[in-house]
């Protein structure tokens, strides 16, 4: 178990060393592409692709306080987004209600895959 566990906390800083330099050339392939205005190219082989999505980040108390039923904040316990577009395709929530209860946030991701 000692080999295993020794095993476990250098795959874990490999892998927050591989995270790091991931985010490093991420941040550089989106300037080039930002720099070249494209959203999609291809790179020795390889496609690139940035596709920007729009994630909503709520604010719990504003969404707290325009529940009225505190039964349905018990369902959601915090602002998890997910959870709060699953009760309003089931009709438990008003999306005109909760309206003013988020802000609406783009990301870019980045796709890159091999021809």
């Amino acid at each position: 178990m000692e080999k295993k566990v020794q095993q476990y906390y250098k795959l874990k800083a490999k892998q927050k060393e591989l995270e790091k330099d991931l985010a490093g050339l991420r941040q550089e392939i989106l300037a080039y592409c930002s720099d070249r205005g494209e959203n999609e190219t291809v790179i020795s082989g390889y496609k690139v692709k940035l596709v920007t999505q729009s994630r909503k980040e709520y604010d719990d108390e504003k969404l707290y306080n325009t529940l009225a039923d505190p039964a349905v904040w018990r369902l959601l316990s915090r602002a998890d987004p997910a959870k709060i577009a699953s009760l309003i395709k089931l009709n438990v929530l008003a999306e005109d209600k909760i309206r003013d209860t988020y802000s609406v946030k783009n990301v870019t991701l980045l796709q890159v895959d091999k021809q």
